[in-house]
């Protein structure tokens, strides 16, 4: 288990290891505490990451509402 922290997915992937391992119980209490010390780690990139998201998806929707995609489909096969 690698400090770095490569992007969202593997963090998320990571951090589900975790889990499993301390749901499992049989690891020692310092064990336990570093691993829970790395998800939470996890759990903040992942938040800034998810809060980043929803920042640029404001950015780029008009007055920073996201508009249901259903018109996109329509002018898709207005196209047609």
């Amino acid at each position: 288990m690698s400090d770095t922290i490569r992007d969202f997915e593997s963090a998320i992937a990571e951090l589900e290891q975790i889990v499993t391992r301390l749901e499992a119980g049989d690891l020692s209490l310092d064990a336990s505490l570093a691993l829970f010390e790395r998800g939470v780690a996890l759990s903040r990139y992942c938040h800034e990451q998810i809060g980043a998201a929803e920042r640029r998806i404001e950015q780029l929707t008009e007055r920073g509402t996201i508009r249901d995609a259903s018109h996109l489909a329509d002018a898709d096969e207005d196209e047609r």
